[in-house]
């Protein structure tokens, strides 16, 4: 599976450090690559787009579970909340900021999350890892899901 990342500064060495804990995930890392100040919503942005023309394929093949198509998405920045927001701007995107193992596998599993936002200052380097392997390992448990998500698909005109 592939694994779409991204980070801002402030989560560049927790993104460095988890991607080397796990080399046998093929990540696509869209950066940044140094310490230098940027902004989130840019990097939020690139990992979006490439989750959103996932799951457009997806849906063409009807596959409806994010984890069975070639890829799903990680973003890191200080609280992990500006990525998370910037993320859930986007059609059929559904970034879930997670703290805890338990919060990474419900996301999975209830709300079919595609991109898994993380703390950098609240998310130790072995509990990000411990969130990651749940997160893609976890799938949507779909049933009484499913329609719960297509709703969150559907404009509400605001």
């Amino acid at each position: 599976m592939l694994v779409y990342v991204g980070c801002d500064h402030a989560g560049l060495d927790l993104k460095l450090k988890v991607m080397a804990a796990l080399p046998d995930i093929q990540w696509k890392d869209v950066g940044t690559h140094s310490a230098d100040s940027v902004d989130y919503p840019d990097y939020a942005d690139q990992v979006s787009r490439e989750i959103v023309k996932v799951d457009l394929e997806n849906k063409k093949n009807n596959i409806v579970d994010s984890q069975k198509g070639p890829a799903l998405g990680l973003l890191i920045c200080g609280s992990g909340q500006g990525m998370a927001i910037r993320a859930n701007k986007y059609s059929n995107i559904r970034a879930a900021l997670c703290w805890n193992d338990d919060i990474a596998r419900l996301s999975r599993e209830h709300n079919n999350a595609n991109i898994l936002c993380l703390s950098a200052r609240f998310s130790s380097p072995d509990d990000a890892v411990k969130m990651i392997k749940t997160f893609l390992s976890t799938s949507f448990a779909g049933g009484r899901h499913q329609q719960r998500v297509d709703k969150l698909a559907t404009d509400t005109g605001c």
